[in-house]
């Protein structure tokens, strides 16, 4: 007994069916019509996609050696929780992720040495600068940002990173549109025309980065990069002198997921650029991508960071200490937001007035 096949609108989804005026598949739900040629070449390469496979070698980092962690502290924050690494000349210091008193847990010990660690590149006197930089202009900013103590609170943070390195293998799927407008007479037209492109191929990634702390949030880190892993060092604990090192509470396994995410987001736009032919929209159907060769590596990278708290609400702001970027949000002071409209709206008035008057006396 053999089997129908049954094929799908690549437009809409629908069961399409054979025409016999027009010779073709038919949609009868969008009347988009289709070679059966074409459409059996379709299902074929659907049909060849299967599971992407993405397996890792996650053995990054190595064991600290007898007398390396001697002159290492660990700090931990009561309030939030977060632990960082400091040399042992650093006194009483503050949370750089909440802001609140940290006390000195003990001599530090276990965890994985990086294998690498970019050193500072912007000292604090350039982080402030730049905070006040990003301050400039903002006259609806509450005054608590304002304030020059906060300055002071800017904290020189290594932030623990997990870069991965992999070849992928990639079968990409595309459904792209074309546009064609006219007009006739009183009557707009719009014609959408559908086509499916399929993309195939390899591509190489070296240091993937992931950041490996639960308590600095992965948008912020990323809008930070790039970081120039051309500038990493070997990692000594000298680097440390004068700064905090986050410990890492996320694992290069439990990393995976994010780095998977980043590579199959990059595999496909890289991909999409190869689809030309003018096409209005290209949007990935279907990717399977296999990964071979994958590695990770266990790296500090230079943050600057400052946290704030304004009614409740967590601000954080965060510069690259290799190249200066730099970011952060800034609330809204309502009060002054209000006199400020109210401000405008009266200008407006005046104006509104002026331009009326000068009218009736024309």
């Amino acid at each position: 007994m053999s089997v129908l096949q049954e094929y799908k609108c690549p437009c809409c989804g629908g069961a399409v069916e054979f025409d016999t005026g027009v010779q073709k598949l038919k949609c009868p739900y969008c009347d988009s019509e289709f070679d059966i040629a074409a459409m059996e070449a379709e299902q074929q390469a659907i049909d060849n996609f299967k599971e992407s496979e993405m397996k890792w070698d996650t053995a990054a980092g190595a064991e600290w050696l007898t007398g390396e962690t001697e002159g290492l502290r660990v700090y931990v924050c009561e309030s939030c929780g977060g632990e960082v690494v400091a040399d042992e000349t650093t006194g009483a210091t503050s949370c750089p992720f909440c802001g609140n008193p940290v006390v000195m847990k003990g001599h530090f010990s276990g965890d994985l040495k990086p294998d690498c660690v970019i050193p500072f590149k912007f000292d604090k006197k350039a982080a402030k600068e730049a905070l006040k930089k990003h301050y400039l202009g903002k006259r609806l900013l509450p005054k608590v940002f304002k304030d020059q103590n906060h300055i002071e609170e800017i904290k020189g943070v290594y932030v623990p990173f997990w870069l991965f390195d992999t070849d992928a293998n990639a079968q990409i799927k595309y459904e792209a549109t074309r546009l064609r407008t006219w007009s006739t007479g009183s009557y707009d037209y719009t014609e959408t025309s559908f086509y499916s492109v399929l993309r195939g191929g390899n591509i190489g990634f070296s240091n993937v980065p992931v950041d490996g702390s639960t308590k600095m949030a992965d948008e912020l880190m990323e809008s930070i990069e790039p970081f120039d892993i051309a500038d990493a060092v070997p990692f000594n604990g000298a680097y440390l002198a004068g700064y905090l090192a986050d410990k890492y509470d996320v694992d290069a396994e439990e990393s995976i997921t994010r780095a998977n995410e980043r590579i199959k987001r990059s595999t496909e736009d890289e991909f999409a650029k190869t689809v030309d032919g003018g096409y209005t929209t290209v949007v990935p159907k279907m990717s399977n991508i296999d990964l071979n060769n994958g590695s990770a590596k266990y790296a500090l990278y230079p943050v600057w960071i400052l946290n704030t708290d304004w009614k409740g609400k967590k601000y954080t702001f965060a510069m690259n200490g290799q190249t200066g970027k730099f970011v952060g949000d800034l609330p809204l002071d309502k009060g002054a937001y209000k006199r400020w409209l109210f401000g405008l709206t009266g200008l407006i008035g005046a104006a509104s007035f002026a331009v009326s008057y000068l009218l009736w006396l024309l």
